[in-house]
Formats: C-alpha cells, sequence, structure tokens
C-alpha cells in the first residue's frame, strides 16, 4: 500500500550509501526484522528501538534506524502519514522542495527524540541530501521505476537531482556542473540543467543516467562522448 511503501521508502534511501551489494542487503535486513511495516509501527515505542538492536549498516546503527522509525510512527500518529506531514511544512511561492525538506526533517528529527544528523542531513546547512532527495523521487515521480505514492499531493516539477558521486561526475561530463563535491547548490544547478528539456518533471533522467556510473558495461566517458556528438 502507498502508507507502506513511504515506510519502507524512508528505510531503503536512508540506507543507500556505500556498495550497491551492501545497500541491499542491509536493507532487506531491515525489512526483515519490521515484517509489515504498518503492523511493526504500532508497537511500543521501546519496541520499536529493541527490534533494531544488533543491526548494522556501515556507520548507521541500529539504534539510529530505531530511532528513526520511531520518529516516523509519531508523525503518522500525528498527520496520518508522512505525505500529509510533507505537505503541511510546504510553504507557497518556494523554487524546490529543498526549504520544505529541512522543515520535514527538523519535524522527524524532533520526533525520533535524537537529531539523527547523518540519517538526516539539512538542506539549510548546504547538503546535497542525496538520499532523501532519491526518497522524495520515489514518493512523488510515478513511472515504472518509482512508485509515486505522493503523486497526488506534489508535483514532480518541485524536486532535485539526488546529488550523489555518480551524478556529480556526470553532471561535470555534461559540463551542467563545475563543482566536484555533491552541494546543495551543485544539485539545484543541475536540476536546472535538466529542467531545459523538461521543466514539469526534471528529475526523471536521474535512474537512466546514473546507470553509467553504476553498470560496468556503461562508462561515464562513453556518456561524454556521446554528449559531444550530440552538440
Amino acid at each position: 500500500s502507498p502508507e507502506a511503501q513511504e515506510v519502507v521508502g524512508l528505510v531503503a534511501s536512508s540506507l543507500a550509501y556505500g556498495r550497491v551489494a551492501q545497500i541491499l542487503k542491509s536493507v532487506s535486513a531491515a525489512l526483515g526484522r519490521m515484517g509489515d511495516p504498518l503492523e511493526f509501527l504500532r508497537l511500543a515505542d521501546g519496541a520499536i528501538v529493541k527490534e533494531f538492536v544488533g543491526f548494522k549498516h556501515r556507520f548507521t546503527t541500529g539504534e539510529q534506524l530505531g530511532r528513526l522509525l520511531l520518529g516516523v510512527k509519531r508523525l503518522r500518529e500525528e498527520y496520518g502519514g508522512l505525505g500529509p506531514c510533507f505537505c503541511h511544512v510546504l510553504r507557497p511561492g518556494e523554487p524546490d522542495y529543498a526549504p520544505a525538506l529541512d522543515r520535514f526533517v527538523e519535524k522527524l528529527s524532533d520526533a525520533a527524540d535524537d537529531p539523527l544528523d547523518f540519517l538526516l542531513p539539512r538542506p539549510a546547512r548546504g547538503s546535497a541530501c542525496k538520499r532523501l532527495f532519491l526518497f522524495l523521487r520515489w514518493m512523488v515521480r510515478c513511472d515504472e521505476v518509482d512508485p509515486g505514492c505522493w503523486c497526488h499531493l506534489l508535483s514532480p516539477a518541485g524536486l532535485l537531482i539526488p546529488m550523489g558521486t555518480h551524478m556529480t561526475a556526470i553532471g561535470r561530463g555534461l559540463g551542467a556542473i563545475a563543482a566536484r563535491g555533491a552541494t546543495l547548490a551543485s544539485a539545484r544547478r543541475l536540476t536546472r540543467f535538466f529542467a531545459q528539456i523538461d521543466p514539469n518533471d526534471p528529475v526523471k533522467y536521474d535512474f537512466a543516467l546514473t546507470r553509467f556510473g553504476i553498470r560496468e558495461e556503461l562508462s561515464i566517458d562513453r556518456l561524454q562522448l556521446s554528449h559531444h556528438r550530440c552538440q
């Protein structure tokens, strides 16, 4: 269900750093501990955190992930879901979802009784927030790749590119950005580059392009060559 997908999506995106094989293993282990996500969030607060004792994914501990889910539980109780909570913190006239995401992170951190700085980076501090913008892409876009649980609530026009190592290299290769590091400013710049092609859905290119940094048979050099031929 969409209600379960938003919970699973936040867990999966929060752990989406490191090698793909390890990410898949850790996400599978986390979801295995939860079982039915909505039933899991009906447990007592202490039981939610206790369930993840012994869990580890690189820098993320079981207590941190348990605290994150405790925050999810409390926001769902207050707003009826993460989507309605995100809509609550939206402000008219903002150019993208970064300011709303910062307020959403603040609410989630407060509800978790823990800042969870690594799991929940803040756009206001200049972070590209790659994993959180990946979560928003999954929630807002709706096609064969993204489930679009919130597509009836939000437009994909406000999304920003999930700016990680691969997309930063691709953005440089396309001549869209100069920065070597992933920052909120470079994410906005690269999103504007794609918005010249499709202003209503600039992030739809993210999944296809990042394959050039992930799949062995697709190199960024090959992508650059194709780009120059098109020019």
